[in-house]
């Protein structure tokens, strides 16, 4: 049986708090929908998740406004976010004009809520697979895990609400061991810290690639797209289809080559609307995001 730390269960009651029960606590951030603060100024905002230091974000995102800004003939100009609750709460209130490659159930929501269009996405589709151990018989389906131990990312991160989206009940979930990275995941199910994790399927591959496997997939998720740059209203279809042109170029290429290299990203291809039809939804008992 694996043994949980007090730190380790007050830091996942603390999670639960923020992110998986509905929030009633910000009467303000059940938005309306409209843009606000960005239907004001004549410059449009382009922003994108909190996942590094600000220079670091502006180094790979700024070249990007700036392509952006000359592909459409009006200024973009990128903000940065350094906190999901500030750039959740900014998001919900239609800050940003144009968002660049959060999570698939982000431009969902967006979609359903605000009126986005998902512009270009990452080429490669999402499908996430449970796994445990090969030897472990506790565990042969995902409702065996409800209040257990898993190692996965914290929420919203769109595998583990994926993983969530399978249990009905908020009392008889599983207990997050929080971890940074699809390799953590890994070594910490294999390393005992957990009694399973969620991981790309394509991950899996490389991680458990011996001939006899350590590991054995008790669920897995259906294939779903990856992260997409999304465009408000305040883009007119001309200018979306100017983005898309841009950001496909080689010029793009160039624009976006941080990017690429910081996220390990191939390729982008034009997205559409239907991909992310419904995976808002995988939001609804999170922070702001009502529905």
């Amino acid at each position: 049986m694996n043994r949980i730390s007090t730190s380790q269960i007050f830091f996942a009651g603390l999670l639960t708090l923020l992110f998986v029960p509905k929030a009633v606590a910000d009467n303000n951030a059940n938005a309306t929908y409209i843009p606000s603060k960005a239907a004001e100024s004549e410059e449009l905002v382009l922003s994108a998740p909190p996942r590094g230091a600000a220079v670091k974000e502006k180094a790979i995102y700024e070249p990007i406004a700036e392509l952006l800004s000359k592909a459409i003939g009006k200024k973009v100009i990128f903000k940065y976010s350094d906190n999901w609750l500030s750039y959740s709460k900014d998001m919900v209130h239609g800050a940003y004009d144009l968002v660049a490659f959060d999570g698939p159930h982000f431009n969902g929501w967006r979609e359903d809520k605000l009126g986005h269009v998902p512009l270009i996405k990452m080429k490669e589709d999402l499908i996430f697979v449970l796994i445990t151990k090969a030897e472990n018989q506790r565990i042969t389906q995902v409702k065996n895990l409800a209040g257990r131990t898993i190692c996965a990312h914290a929420p919203p991160n769109f595998g583990t609400l994926t993983l969530y989206s399978q249990f009905d009940n908020p009392a008889r979930q599983p207990v997050i061991i929080q971890i940074q990275g699809w390799d953590n995941a890994y070594k910490g199910l294999i390393d005992g810290k957990c009694e399973a994790t969620l991981v790309p399927l394509k991950n899996l591959a490389k991680f458990d690639a011996g001939e006899k496997k350590a590991t054995k997939i008790i669920y897995k998720s259906r294939t779903m797209p990856n992260q997409a740059l999304s465009a408000g209203p305040r883009i007119t279809p001309a200018m979306q289809a100017k983005i898309r042109q841009a950001m496909l170029s080689e010029e793009g290429k160039k624009a976006t080559e941080k990017l690429r290299e910081v996220y390990a990203i191939k390729e982008f291809v034009s997205a559409s609307r239907e991909e992310y039809a419904g995976l808002g939804r995988l939001l609804k008992h999170t922070l702001y995001f009502e529905y």
